[in-house]
């Protein structure tokens, strides 16, 4: 995962995505409480990680991105999940690598990763954050990741 392989080259702390684990407790047929526990459970991991306040802290998601699920599964977006502490900066992938199915992953098909991509850049506006769209292949994913991070750590 790039989140993890930056976090070890840079000596960067990072924190991982909450709803992961939970969906390989929990099943992946969420309910919205399930999507509230997950905005939850990420916001508390953040939280955690940020009390020994890092330079620069590597988040994989955040409770935002869980609003950007609630609308694609529910159609729907509570208040609460537009209401966390927002990330400074978001880097908002696109769908256009090979899918890699691994249990948990949700939105497959072509159709569909092009509509969370939607809902996500939609969350993105509606909360008036700043935000970079990363595409391309791996390497240029890198690339333009490594870009924005240079672009936090020596301001």
């Amino acid at each position: 995962m790039l989140i993890e392989k930056l976090s070890r080259e840079l000596a960067l702390p990072w924190v991982a995505e909450y709803g992961r684990a939970y969906a390989e407790q929990h099943g992946t047929h969420f309910t919205m409480d399930d999507l509230l526990a997950m905005a939850e459970g990420q916001d508390a991991a953040m939280r955690a990680a940020a009390a020994s306040s890092p330079a620069l802290l590597l988040l994989d998601t955040d409770p935002l991105m869980t609003a950007a699920w609630a609308e694609m599964l529910f159609g729907q977006v509570p208040d609460i999940l537009l209401g966390y502490e927002k990330a400074e900066f978001y880097l908002l992938f696109e769908p256009d690598v090979d899918w890699v199915e691994d249990g948990t992953r949700m939105f497959g098909t072509t159709e569909l990763r092009a509509q969370f991509a939607a809902n996500a850049e939609a969350i993105l506006e509606r909360a008036q954050v700043r935000y970079q769209r990363v595409n391309g292949n791996w390497l240029e994913r890198e690339r333009t990741v490594r870009q924005c991070i240079e672009r936090f750590v020596t301001t």
